[in-house]
């Protein structure tokens, strides 16, 4: 357990802030998100995530919607999804239309790829195609992913490093386990700047809610995926990210960490993630609130 704010001197509150202040806020493409744009700060960036069930063109489409209403959108683009290079060039010239100029590249988990079996892939027809993209993301896995073996993970994530501008974390619970993952992907040259993958304030139910409504294939990967949160969520009190953001300080306060940024997983409940950092927000700004579960 990590205390109250009061406990954190001022470099490590002055860290947490810095990533706090200007967060990137992942949705999900479903109805229930244009209830919640309300609640976001005004320009803000918006990750939109993509998903088999609802199609790629689902995630483009709510990307221009989104940079049309003043949000900085980034689409992720899921290499399984997109069947050639007629469709990612009508893809990429929707978003550059909608003046997007952000995407993550992923390569995602449809069962039968078309052109593109992997990020990589992707990464190389979009630098072929002159993408009109001034920022692009690729993913970091702290904990390891399911099927790929690490040392595949980290040779693929050498080769994307020349098509890329960022890494984004996936989700990790554990702050030790990030610090030693990403100082060993320094240590092999990976040189990108880092944005920390962190979960937001969500309920349960509402979780559940959201794995039902990205179709029964979706919800098995989804919720297989986000175990760790589940059972979290299960706790007295629930589950928030205080304890975590301060087991990060250390990597934070490192400069060859180069960590930019923090982006929360909001599972489309930002009301309730909004409402948690402005209020551990102010917490740190003042002594003696508390600011840990």
């Amino acid at each position: 357990m990590f205390g109250r704010a009061a406990a954190l001197n001022a470099a490590a509150r002055a860290a947490i802030t810095r990533l706090l202040e200007a967060p990137l806020f992942e949705l999900i493409p479903l109805k229930s998100v244009d209830s919640q744009l309300a609640f976001l700060p005004p320009g803000a960036t918006l990750t939109v995530t993509a998903s088999p069930a609802k199609g790629i063109e689902a995630t483009v489409e709510l990307s221009a919607r989104l940079a049309g209403l003043g949000f900085s959108a980034v689409p992720h683009l899921s290499a399984r999804m997109i069947r050639d290079r007629a469709h990612l060039r009508g893809l990429v010239g929707t978003l550059g239309a909608a003046g997007v100029r952000q995407v993550f590249v992923v390569g995602g988990d449809a069962g039968e790829p078309g052109e593109f079996p992997d990020g990589l892939s992707l990464l190389r027809a979009l630098a072929e195609l002159g993408h009109p993209f001034t920022e692009v993301g690729i993913p970091g896995y702290p904990e390891g992913h399911p099927t790929i073996p690490d040392e595949r993970l980290l040779a693929a994530l050498a080769e994307k490093q020349p098509f890329a501008t960022s890494i984004t974390t996936q989700l990790c619970f554990d702050a030790d386990r990030t610090r030693r993952w990403l100082l060993a992907r320094r240590a092999a040259g990976i040189t990108l700047p880092v944005t920390l993958g962190v979960p937001g304030v969500a309920e349960l139910h509402k979780l559940v809610e959201i794995s039902a409504r990205i179709g029964v294939r979706d919800s098995r990967r989804f919720l297989s995926k986000n175990t760790a949160l589940v059972g979290r969520f299960l706790r007295p009190g629930g589950y928030r990210p205080d304890g975590l953001l301060a087991g990060l300080v250390p990597l934070l306060l490192d400069p060859q960490a180069d960590v930019r940024g923090v982006h929360l997983y909001t599972f489309n409940q930002v009301e309730t993630t909004e409402e948690w950092r402005q209020a551990y927000l102010a917490g740190l700004a003042a002594p003696g609130v508390a600011a840990a579960s």
